[in-house]
């Protein structure tokens, strides 16, 4: 029996809006993935732990404070220094399109804005794992 795709959801920073992440969450659980979600204000420490201790595929972190271009990058490294070299990388929230080149650059596969169709998320993790295997 293969194994589901773990996807962590993560909220770092102190942005305390997690509608979109919760939304997410469900939507990838209902197509079929095991999602950990660590909750809203999360340090990056955290989430980067988190992510190595329960083996996931998958990290999205959502963001809607602004504070992307230094949450997001930092958990990348740190995800990297704890050896989660083969963690796919994904983000959402309130994020102006030029910033989005910068995380791409940080190691981030795809950056999701609102309006954005869950259907989307499904999609791109579907296309990674194929991608993977």
């Amino acid at each position: 029996m293969e194994r589901k795709i773990r996807v962590l959801i993560g909220k770092p920073g102190l942005d305390g809006h997690d509608r979109g992440a919760k939304f997410i969450a469900r939507a990838l659980r209902d197509a079929g993935m095991e999602v950990i979600y660590t909750g809203i204000r999360q340090t990056p420490e955290a989430i980067a732990n988190t992510a190595i201790q329960e083996d996931v595929d998958f990290v999205g972190l959502s963001l809607l404070s602004g504070a992307h271009n230094h949450l997001f990058p930092q958990v990348a490294r740190l995800i990297r220094e704890k050896g989660g070299d083969d963690i796919i990388l994904f983000g959402g929230g309130v994020i102006p399109g030029e910033d989005i080149p910068g995380l791409e650059e940080a190691g981030f596969r795809a950056i999701f804005t609102p309006g954005t169709p869950a259907s989307d998320v499904v999609e791109f993790i579907h296309e990674e794992m194929k991608n993977r295997r």
